[in-house]
């Protein structure tokens, strides 16, 4: 189902889908901030996740930078959380089990919003799930001469650019543009993730991760060999196949620790319903 809510930059859609009560789980869609769409949620491992565990995900149309550059998409993702967060009872979410999750640029919003609410008093957040999230705004060493076909040096640097409009370049982007100019892991939410070790998003994912342990948060990240950028979407593959396995198992510590909830067992985009 759809709905619309306000946001600041206006009236924003979201895409609700209802697998029965249980987690309540935003899902970010990627598209390196500039491009994307909220209906991309049908074939996301959001969408899997509350298939097997039950609950609700919600996905918004958030505003993309070359209309709307940096905090317009943070805006956005924290009103669409607000929305699942206060009608939790009317969706079926239990409200100690909320998800933030996402791809690529979703998996950095994802960390983004996961800051943005422990830094304001904000919902709580019980797991995060930034899958090879775009983090970092400046060079690292599997970013910088990165020649990958599906991301790579130039288009991150184009895409940062459109994002963080006036702040690119400067030592004035705050933590919640690129999570990893973050300085305070404390109190995150607890994390899994995902990535290939080819990849120009492979430095700034295990540097989160491992940012969040010397923070006593309880984080992991499974390391796949390959050099594909967003590899599980070719759900066909070995690293996708395995990849998916993972997440369903660490995720299911969380969303289902007693092991009793298991529902459609479908693949991942087998269905638009």
């Amino acid at each position: 189902m759809k709905r619309v809510i306000d946001t600041p930059g206006g009236r924003m859609k979201l895409i609700v889908l209802s697998y029965g009560k249980g987690p309540g789980i935003l899902w970010i869609h990627g598209g390196g901030y500039v491009l994307g769409m909220a209906s991309m949620v049908y074939c996301s491992m959001g969408r899997v996740l509350a298939k097997r565990f039950g609950g609700v995900v919600v996905s918004p149309e958030y505003r993309l930078a070359k209309k709307a550059p940096y905090p317009a998409a943070l805006e956005d993702c924290t009103a669409a959380l607000r929305y699942l967060y206060d009608h939790a009872e009317e969706l079926g979410v239990e409200r100690d089990r909320i998800v933030v999750g996402g791809e690529s640029a979703g998996g950095g919003l994802a960390a983004a919003v996961c800051l943005y609410e422990r830094d304001h008093g904000g919902i709580p957040i019980r797991f995060q799930i930034p899958l090879y999230p775009m983090l970092d705004c400046e060079d690292t060493d599997s970013s910088r001469d990165n020649h990958g076909r599906v991301w790579n040096t130039k288009r991150n640097h184009w895409d940062w650019r459109h994002y963080l409009g006036d702040l690119y370049g400067t030592k004035r982007v705050p933590p919640y543009a690129s999570p990893a100019r973050a300085e305070d892991y404390r109190g995150l939410p607890s994390c899994y993730t995902y990535v290939e070790d080819g990849e120009p998003f492979y430095d700034e994912t295990l540097t989160y991760v491992r940012k969040l342990r010397e923070a006593g948060v309880e984080a992991h990240a499974d390391v796949f060999h390959g050099k594909t950028h967003a590899f599980d979407g070719l759900f066909w593959t070995k690293n996708a196949k395995e990849a998916k396995k993972k997440l369903i198992r660490a995720a299911g510590k969380v969303l289902d620790p007693d092991g009793n909830n298991h529902h459609n067992r479908s693949s991942r985009c087998a269905d638009k319903a």
